[in-house]
């Protein structure tokens, strides 16, 4: 089945209060299927545009979608996504790998620029989201006319047909832990124990809040909040597990990175101290800090854990408090990227990411460095 999907975003400041929409329309353009939108906070014009991107492969996809003609007013974005332009920008380039991996789910999609003249449904909706709206589900699926998807499948089943993925997703919603001390200054914060500022708690309640609102919206009870056992993970899956019920689980394997002796400095100040070693370790997974744990052994335990998640709660949504290292691990491996993103993915505090793994193996990465309900 071929479809049609028309994405816009914007932001009014570039950066800016930003937003996507993006429609799917048959064939003839004649009719539209689905509608998708929502705000991002504060980002700029071209995250926008391929968030927007993003959410219209993601609708075409759980419509069961064989061939996609995408549609964008974003000439930066089609050239891009067409191999014809380099990618510079880190984080246009994390986005656009999101999106190649959903191309990889289609026989054919082709991209093409309009004029936003033509482009009027999804600039529409944009506009919503960039003025507070949002669809009425955390799933960017809305049925907008009268060609459903099939009312006897489901949508996590439907799309698990469409991939190959067998099974149930565990859907897990990764949210990285308030602000400290630490991070207020930049400093290296691994297995040292600082708990949240007055700010960090404040973020962790916003974090909470929103989370628990998105799941009521689609009727989705969290099975657990697990947490990693340090006091700043603690004490915001405390907030969550507070605003949505669900029963907190401390998991040892969710801790951060053992940063050795650089615990506590600033970049700065352990590029001075082992210059040399530092500069490895910022380019490759298996260097170590001194005394420390490196990346490829942080990914190995959370590797472990995932699948411990995946066979103790099966089919179940879970809230995962963590730090930047394991959910930068958790979505490195829900991407089948390479380590290379573990140094181009920028996660903020109190973000929150949701990640799809199935039992087979596959998975799907939904959302990335939410921090849209932050002040």
């Amino acid at each position: 089945m071929k479809l049609v999907v028309e994405a816009d975003g914007g932001s009014r400041g570039n950066p800016g209060p930003a937003g996507y929409g993006a429609v799917a329309l048959d064939a003839g353009r004649r009719q539209v299927l689905a509608e998708v939108y929502d705000g991002l906070g504060t980002a700029t014009n071209n995250v926008a545009e391929y968030r927007g991107l993003i959410a219209g492969l993601t609708v075409a996809r759980e419509l069961g979608a064989t061939e996609v003609e995408a549609r964008m007013d974003s000439k930066l974005v089609v050239e891009q996504m067409s191999g014809r332009w380099k990618i510079k920008n880190d984080a246009l380039r994390l986005l656009a790998e999101q999106a190649r991996a959903l191309v990889k789910e289609f026989d054919t999609v082709t991209f093409t620029w309009i004029p936003r003249a033509e482009n009027a449904l999804a600039d529409d909706l944009a506009n919503r989201a960039m003025d507070g709206g949002s669809s009425p589900s955390l799933d960017p699926v809305v049925a907008a006319g009268p060609v459903p998807k099939p009312a006897a499948v489901p949508t996590e089943e439907a799309a698990a047909a469409w991939t190959g993925q067998v099974g149930t997703p565990v859907r897990m919603i990764l949210l990285r832990h308030g602000q400290t001390a630490l991070s207020i200054e930049r400093r290296y914060s691994g297995h040292g124990d600082p708990e949240l500022t007055e700010a960090g708690q404040a973020q962790a309640v916003a974090a909470a809040r929103t989370i628990a609102a998105r799941l009521r919206k689609q009727g989705v009870e969290p099975a657990a909040v697990l947490s990693s056992p340090l006091r700043r993970a603690r004490q915001t899956a405390a907030a969550v597990a507070e605003t949505t019920g669900a029963p907190l689980r401390v998991r040892d394997a969710l801790i951060e990175t053992d940063f050795g002796g650089w615990e506590g400095l600033t970049f700065a100040e352990a590029r001075e101290r082992d210059a040399e070693l530092h500069g490895r370790w910022l380019g490759s997974a298996d260097v170590e800090p001194p005394g420390g744990e490196s990346f490829r052994a942080v990914g190995k335990r959370v590797e472990a854990e995932r699948s411990r998640i995946v066979e103790e709660f099966p089919g179940e949504t879970v809230i995962v408090v963590s730090h930047v290292t394991p959910i930068k691990m958790l979505l490195r491996d829900a991407l089948g990227a390479g380590d290379e993103v573990l140094f181009r993915m920028h996660l903020d505090l109190a973000c929150t990411n949701i990640a799809d793994f199935y039992p087979d193996g596959g998975a799907s990465v939904r959302l990335v460095n939410d921090t849209s309900y932050l002040g």
